[in-house]
């Protein structure tokens, strides 16, 4: 698998809970067709992608680089 160049990383443990989705759905908003951001959470960040399914449906892809005990990681493709 190639390097990948993320446009966007997030540590969410980092950020206050309350503004949390609101910052990554925002930076996620902010990447261009084809960009990347990396996500990594102390749990995983399952009501997140059911929130980008309903709110960004068809616009991203989700694909976990890392999948616990302590640490998920996740790369968020916004799509073309």
């Amino acid at each position: 698998m190639s390097q990948v160049n993320y446009a966007a990383k997030i540590n969410a443990p980092e950020i206050e809970p309350r503004f949390r989705h609101p910052m990554i759905l925002e930076t996620f908003d902010g990447l261009q067709a084809g960009e990347v951001m990396e996500l990594t959470n102390d749990h995983d960040p399952k009501p997140l992608h059911y929130q980008f399914m309903i709110e960004r449906e068809g616009t991203f892809n989700w694909e976990y680089l890392q999948e616990g005990p302590t640490t998920w990681c996740v790369a968020i493709s916004k799509l073309k």
